[in-house]
């Protein structure tokens, strides 16, 4: 409550009902509209104009407060006349009140639930002296003068409504007409002698004229600093030389920003650029465009995690059990990762490693990354880069774009909130580059522990460091990584499964995950190890899981179907006899392999991104002017080899017993079957010299091999890679020997347990050998004269690892 003025009031004293005002004050001689909405505020209306339509009308402390004491309301107000009253649709009531005179409440009560109050007037008149009419010349003056600045008050209605001969009407006229806060209004309602209020209004006024030209002032100032292309900033430029003169430093979001910039952890040269940048950003008005750049780049850099990290976990036997849970075989996998984290408890601030996982599809290279996070207890993020054609998307786009942001590893970092994640990189395999640039050149920076403590985001325009960052990426196949990035990253290759392997990963995983996706429990579905093989063998061919899990998801769903026909009681056992009535028609035969030997039939093994494959070769030869056709839509190096195999054969004619210009008279025609499907590479190089062998000598190939190597027009067999893919894939098409190349022996170790123990292998240096085993009957030249030195080339250097051989 504010202090009363010492004057006595000699006026005199009357009950009247009281309402408290909002947000406001209501002089003398002003007419004002108003609603009335609180219940004790309509009742005392209704007792005023039941009476003699006055009301003592005060102005309340907080207008916030809606239930207000006597406390809370000033104690001088004005005496009201009810001119008008409309109750509204909305049961408030509208009500327009003229000010009679100024009255001081002596006393507050609460009576049937409304104020009354006892209130007591003071002089209202005063004498005309030359003072007094020296003084109202002197109001009339300085208020022309006001209304003259003031923009928002329209000359003509101003001038005419302060006519008056009456100082205290003419005091409560400008007072109330004053640009004024509400306890500056209240001030001058508790004056209640007209000369001193008087004198009081010619005083605001002053202060008010000399605001309102100092306005001017620095409104002139500022546009005289300000160049063409800056006029935009005026106004706030305006508020701030106000605020400078007044000394009203308040505390902004600048403020709040400037704390949380100093307290983010950054470098040195960070925080500099990022208080510069904010020092920018409050010279800038807050609705201007380049405000809101600033603004949201400011956002960004304090979004991006500059220190905060996740406690790793560094326990080995920790790691190894959640690896283990989480993934069947992979053991060298597992090793690799489990020596990364012992080499983070010996050295206290190791170089970031950037594992790259190389496989067919659904091995899980995805979710291996998934375990690291959750074995070394950091955040996982994940980023797919398949069909990313647009550098921007790594490095991100100049903060000068409309609708700039920064690139996909800033983003994924502060989506993290960590400096230390796991951070996949998806699909790497899969990106491509145009016109826009090269995004796998921009990943250079990223994957290179020597570079990536400085990665510089476009956007962010500062160095950020990605050194304590776990990169893992994925890919299907390396050849389409360019080579400086592969250089970059430890390749860790992740082999097709073994179907013993697969039958694991169904009982422990697959299974287990794809019941509780449908709903079931363990009794109601049971799977026996009899049904998961024939799923495994008759409905999926791949090298990974993801199709087995598929067919698995298929029998779950139509078990679930059966389970609410027929009750929650409902059990059902999968089984290999019944496993046909759920899935259908078996996709892929027990066995590949052909019904009988043919010449010119010969089977290749290959590689692709799905895993291995068996490639049926066939040859024929026919009448014709040595002309050979290539079908199949045989890629370039495909057909480069099938000219060296020709070639070769050419050269070894005699010891085929075929004459020297036997290619002159026939053409040759080599096909590979499934001739929609895109096939390159070296590796049927002893293939097609095998095929193109058989049908010229008329000699069959035996139907229970396969083969794979390169071949030189000097005969040598040259190594391959993939091995253990292909070997799958002849293992899966019931094929069990297989020729390959010598220096592939090498490769022995890395082969499954089940590879080794039911598969006959020979290794071979030379074409002559592969002959020599792969047809059914001896070559023309080994029943005849043998040349001297050629019968110790043909013997072939071979590994018999299971005797007998096994078909099963």
């Amino acid at each position: 409550m504010t202090n009363q003025p010492k004057e006595t009031l000699s006026g005199e004293v009357r009950k009247l009902p009281m309402m408290p005002i909002r947000d406001m004050v209501i002089f003398p001689h002003m007419m004002t509209p108003f609603v009335v909405g609180r219940e004790s505020s309509v009742r005392a209306l209704e007792e005023a104009l039941s009476g003699d339509r006055k009301i003592f009308l005060a102005t309340q402390h907080d207008a916030s407060v809606d239930e207000p004491n006597a406390d809370d309301i000033y104690q001088t107000g004005t005496i009201g006349n009810i001119v008008q009253s409309v109750k509204m649709p909305d049961g408030n009531i509208k009500v327009l009140v003229e000010g009679v005179e100024r009255a001081r409440a002596t006393e507050i009560n609460d009576v049937d639930g409304f104020f009354v109050a006892t209130v007591r007037t003071g002089k209202t008149q005063l004498e005309q002296t030359p003072q007094v009419e020296q003084l109202m010349q002197r109001v009339h003056s300085l208020f022309e003068q006001y209304v003259k600045l003031q923009q928002s008050l329209n000359y003509e209605t101003m001038a005419a409504s302060v006519r008056s001969d009456e100082p205290a009407k003419l005091a409560d006229t400008i007072a109330a007409n004053l640009q004024l806060s509400i306890e500056e209004k209240q001030q001058l309602l508790e004056v209640f002698d007209p000369e001193t209020r008087l004198a009081r209004v010619a005083d605001v006024l002053d202060v008010a004229i000399e605001k309102l030209n100092m306005d001017r002032t620095i409104q002139s100032r500022v546009k005289r600093q300000m160049e063409k292309a800056q006029k935009e900033y005026y106004l706030n430029e305006k508020i701030k030389a106000i605020q400078k003169e007044l000394g009203r430093g308040e505390k902004s979001e600048f403020d709040e920003l400037k704390k949380k910039i100093e307290a983010a952890g950054m470098p040195k040269d960070v925080l500099d650029k990022s208080l510069q940048e904010l020092k920018k950003l409050e010279a800038m008005p807050p609705m201007s465009a380049e405000s809101t750049v600033s603004r949201n780049y400011l956002d960004w850099l304090l979004a991006v995690p500059w220190k905060k990290r996740s406690k790793e976990i560094r326990s080995i036997e920790h790691a190894e059990q959640i690896l283990n849970e989480d993934h069947y075989g992979l053991e060298k996998i597992k090793e690799r990762i489990l020596e990364f984290l012992a080499v983070r408890q010996l050295v206290k601030n190791p170089k970031g490693s950037i594992l790259c996982f190389v496989g067919p599809p659904g091995v899980g290279k995805t979710s291996l990354g998934m375990s690291i996070a959750k074995a070394t207890g950091r955040k996982f993020v994940r980023m797919s880069l398949g069909g990313v054609r647009d550098e921007a998307e790594i490095r991100g786009h100049r903060r000068t774009y409309i609708g700039a942001l920064p690139g996909q590893i800033i983003q994924s970092m502060k989506k993290a909130g960590t400096k230390n994640p796991v951070f996949m990189l998806d699909e790497i395999d899969k990106m491509a580059s145009d016109f826009r640039g090269d995004p796998a050149s921009a990943l250079l920076e990223v994957l290179d522990p020597e570079q990536n403590t400085s990665f510089q985001d476009h956007y962010l325009d500062v160095e950020y460091d990605l050194s304590q960052v776990l990169f893992v990426a994925t890919a299907n196949v390396l050849h389409t990584i360019p080579g400086p990035l592969q250089d970059r990253m430890e390749i860790l290759r992740l082999h097709g499964y073994t179907e013993i392997e697969k039958l694991e990963i169904a009982k422990q995983y697959l299974v287990k995950k794809q019941r509780e996706g449908t709903g079931l429990t363990e009794k109601q579905v049971v799977f026996e190890d009899d049904a998961l093989k024939q799923i495994i063998r008759a409905y999926t061919r791949e090298a990974g899981v993801r199709n087995l899990e598929r067919e698995i998801g298929n029998v779950c769903r139509k078990v679930a179907r059966r389970v609410v026909k027929n009750g929650a009681d409902y059990t059902e056992t999968i089984t290999a006899e019944n496993i046909g009535d759920l899935l259908g028609v078996a996709k892929f035969r027990d066995s590949q392999v052909h019904e009988k030997s043919e010449v010119g039939l010969v089977t290749g093994l290959a590689w692709t991104e799905m895993g291995g494959t068996i490639l049926q070769t066939e040859v024929q030869v026919l009448d014709g002017k040595g002309k050979m056709t290539a079908t199949g839509q045989l890629g370039d190096v495909m057909q480069e080899s099938a000219q060296a195999a020709l070639s070769y054969i050419r050269s070894r004619a005699h010891h085929l017993g075929l004459a020297k210009d036997f290619y002159r008279n026939v053409d040759i025609h080599v096909h590979v079957p499934e001739g929609a499907i895109p096939k390159d590479g070296p590796s049927a190089g002893i293939t097609l010299a095998t095929g193109l062998a058989s049908a010229l000598t008329k000699i069959k190939v035996r139907r229970d091999i396969a083969m794979t190597g390169e071949i030189t027009l000097r005969g040598k067999v040259l190594p391959i890679g993939g091995l253990k893919e292909k070997l799958l894939a002849a293992h899966r098409a019931g094929i069990f020997e297989a020729i390959l190349p010598e220096e592939n022996r090498r490769d022995l170790p890395d082969l499954p347990e089940l590879l080794k123990t039911s598969m006959q292998l020979h290794f071979v240096e030379e074409m002559d050998q592969v002959l020599q085993i792969a047809l059914e009957s001896k070559l023309p030249e080994l029943t005849e004269e043998t040349p001297e030195g050629l019968a110790a080339s043909v013997l072939p250097a071979e590994i018999d690892i299971s005797q007998p051989r096994a078909h099963q």
